[in-house]
């Protein structure tokens, strides 16, 4: 239900800006027309975002359930225009997100446990930094369509990654620095003003994320392999 909400957040961007962008019927009157023409230029963002993990195990047994909720994002941009089809932008920002981890009883079979043992809540807060290629369409009237793609660092506030206590004092540790790669795609709207921009991107991280517990035989971290990070964003962007 959650990812239906965001999807349909974007879908009523797109439609509600129609009427701007009554957009392949006729020619327009061009709002902004040297908008893109400057070398440099800069804007904001605002967003959500619905993280995930994908999880390798060792063993074949019963799932690690990812019970997720809708995160935000804030951030600021940086734009090199190259050419007419070509950028590369500089996209700093905050992310914040919640995911909680669901053990099943299989997990602790022959270990003494409590109800709160077999869930872990990971709230993380991300500086997050990109580095992205924009390639844009032709401008038809007042919108610009494009895809978007790069690599991204990532810097996680809430990591837990050097904390003498792990699970055994409830405590599931990541590590700090990520790594990921980025696709998305996205449209351009020009308004006399301003230009706004919906787009969705999916983020992947390259690197294992979990820090195993101290406890070799530890029923939250023993059958995790690998565990890293899958989402993506709904970003609204003002320049």
């Amino acid at each position: 239900m959650k990812i239906k909400f965001l999807f349909s957040i974007l879908l009523i961007s797109l439609v509600g800006f129609q009427s701007e962008a009554q957009l392949f019927t006729k020619e327009r009157l061009l709002n902004n027309e040297n908008f893109d023409k400057p070398r440099l230029s800069y804007g904001y963002y605002l967003g959500f975002n619905l993280y995930d993990f994908n999880i390798d195990y060792n063993k074949n047994v019963k799932d690690i359930q990812v019970l997720k909720a809708v995160g935000f994002n804030v951030g600021l941009i940086g734009n090199i225009r190259i050419n007419d089809y070509f950028d590369v932008r500089f996209e700093p920002g905050l992310v914040m997100s919640n995911r909680t981890l669901s053990y099943s009883r299989t997990y602790f079979d022959g270990i003494s446990y409590v109800e709160k043992d077999l869930e872990r809540e990971l709230r993380s807060t991300y500086i997050h930094l990109p580095l992205l290629i924009k390639i844009s369409t032709k401008r038809v009237n007042n919108i610009k369509p494009f895809i978007v793609g790069g690599v991204s660092t990532a810097l996680n506030l809430s990591s837990n990654q050097d904390n003498p206590d792990d699970n055994s004092k409830g405590n599931f540790r990541m590590i700090k620095n990520n790594l990921f790669y980025e696709l998305g795609l996205g449209i351009d709207i020009y308004f006399t003003w301003f230009k706004f921009t919906p787009s969705i991107r999916g983020i992947f991280s390259l690197k294992d994320e979990h820090v195993k517990d101290f406890e070799p035989n530890s029923p939250w971290t023993s059958n995790i392999e690998q565990m890293q990070t899958r989402g993506f964003f709904i970003n609204f962007t003002f320049q």
